[in-house]
Formats: structure tokens, C-alpha cells, sequence
């Protein structure tokens, strides 16, 4: 490489804890059973175009799921919360809830924010996972996970996340069928979470993962 020759930029990914993309801001809707909510996302961010088609399987998926029922004042979580579709579905759901939407990704935490104040809704709160007080338990979390971050830290990812599922508590999960969703179940049912496919829908899985009893 010739002395002056500026090296490659080093890639940008969703996952990436400060994307240095430049903001190509874009609107979407979700519509729910409560109601259509507006957000923003953007370059750097999960789904940068929109909603992605397993968010939107996801949340088709869990609007006719009834699940145990859950108290309110809990806690529950979106795990790699990108611009926050299934944070404010989760916060609209169950209103006397707190729901910590956690990624490490500034922008998109800024922008989940954002989301949540544009549509009024006060019960999120919007950290990275340092950030998040170790001892919550979760009564649910909900969770389109980072399956391109690799084998070895998403299920560093997983095992940090399930443990923190409170007594009766489950996780719901959405991955794509052709990125390892039947071998990653597999895998989380060998840690003793009992868990099952909920639903397949256009490629996708959505798997019910119950805490440890």
C-alpha cells in the first residue's frame, strides 16, 4: 500500500456502539391491535429502511399471544431495541409496566427515545447493557436478537439475558428459519430453559423460552 494511501474504514454494522453513517432519517408505521404508532429510524441502526420483516412477523405473532399473565409494576425488556418497534409495542401492551429497551448502539438508543416521547409513552426506559441494574428480573423479554453478531457472542448475549428472567417468566424470541433458528433452540433448551416454536411464519421463527424453574 503506498505511504499515503488512507486505510479502509473499519465496517459499520447495527451493532457498532457509535455508527459514524451518515443520517438518512426514515419514517414507518406500526400498527397494532391499540392502535398505529410513527417512528424514526436510520443509517447505523437495525432495519435502517423500516420495519424488517421479522419485527413485523414478530409483532403479528405476539398480538394474538396471550401468555401468563403478567403484574403490573414488573419489568420487561427488548433486547437490541434498534429504533424501538417492539419497545413501544411492548410499552403500549402493558402501560403499568416498565419496559428497558437495551442496545448497544448510541444512535439507535437516541432514536428509540425519541420514539417513545413522539408517541407518548413514558413508561420506557432506553439504556445500553451496562446500564442495566443486574439485579431487575424480567417478567418478559421480547427480542428480535442480533443473530449477525456472531455464534459465540450472541449466545454469551442469550445466557446473560435468560438468567435474568424472573420466577415464571419467559422470553420471546423471532429468528430467521435460514440463520440457525431450530439449532439456536436447540441450544437454549440444552441450558434447561424449556422452549418451543410458538409460531413459523414467512421464514421466520418465534420461540417461547420459559425460565429455568
Amino acid at each position: 500500500m503506498p505511504k499515503n494511501t488512507p486505510s479502509s474504514p473499519e465496517p459499520q454494522h447495527y451493532f457498532s456502539e457509535d455508527p459514524q453513517a451518515p443520517s438518512r432519517r426514515k419514517e414507518f408505521a406500526v400498527t397494532g391491535t391499540d392502535g398505529e404508532l410513527t417512528l424514526s429510524t436510520d443509517a447505523g441502526v437495525f432495519s435502517q429502511h423500516g420495519l424488517d420483516k421479522g419485527t413485523s412477523v414478530f409483532l403479528e405473532v405476539m398480538a394474538k399471544h396471550e401468555g401468563a399473565p403478567i403484574a403490573d409494576g414488573s419489568s420487561l425488556g427488548d433486547i437490541g431495541c434498534g429504533s424501538g418497534a417492539i419497545a413501544l409495542s411492548l410499552a403500549v401492551r402493558y402501560p403499568a409496566c416498565t419496559v428497558y429497551a437495551v442496545d448497544t448502539n448510541q444512535r439507535a438508543r437516541d432514536i428509540c427515545r425519541e420514539n417513545a416521547t413522539r408517541n407518548g409513552l413514558a413508561n420506557i426506559v432506553v439504556l445500553s447493557p451496562e446500564e442495566v441494574d443486574p439485579s431487575i428480573r424480567f417478567a418478559a423479554l421480547w427480542s428480535n436478537p442480533p443473530i449477525r453478531i456472531g455464534k459465540t457472542a450472541l449466545h454469551e448475549l442469550l445466557e446473560l439475558w435468560l438468567a435474568r428472567l424472573d420466577t415464571g417468566g419467559a422470553a420471546y424470541l423471532v429468528v430467521n428459519k435460514n440463520l440457525g433458528a431450530d439449532s439456536l433452540s436447540q441450544w437454549i433448551s440444552g441450558l434447561s430453559y424449556p422452549t418451543t416454536r410458538l409460531a413459523s411464519r414467512n421464514g421466520f421463527r418465534v420461540l417461547e423460552v420459559k425460565a429455568q424453574s
